[in-house]
């Protein structure tokens, strides 16, 4: 199963890697990724596989949100099929 990883915030270094390390501790492989910086906000959007992973979907879901309130960021994800819905006019 596919989920879509959105992380918004100040930028700084060390956010993409934070996310994968986090990502790859829960056995998640990113899929694709999509980053930029628009004055100086960070915005990125990760297709991740969640297949694979060793927690819940709300595990998951709570250890990112986790990571975004110590790093002063938003982390969110959702599953695929529920961004794509979201997403289509």
């Amino acid at each position: 199963m596919n989920a879509i990883v959105t992380v918004v915030g100040q930028d700084r270094v060390g956010i993409i890697a934070a996310v994968c390390i986090r990502l790859a501790s829960l056995n998640i492989n990113v899929l694709d990724i999509s980053q930029t910086i628009l004055q100086g906000n960070f915005t990125m959007v990760m297709a991740v596989d969640i297949s694979e992973a060793n927690v819940s979907f709300k595990e998951i879901s709570d250890t990112l949100s986790e990571l975004g309130n110590d790093m002063g960021l938003s982390i969110r994800i959702q599953r695929e099929e529920i961004f794509d819905a979201m997403h289509t006019i």
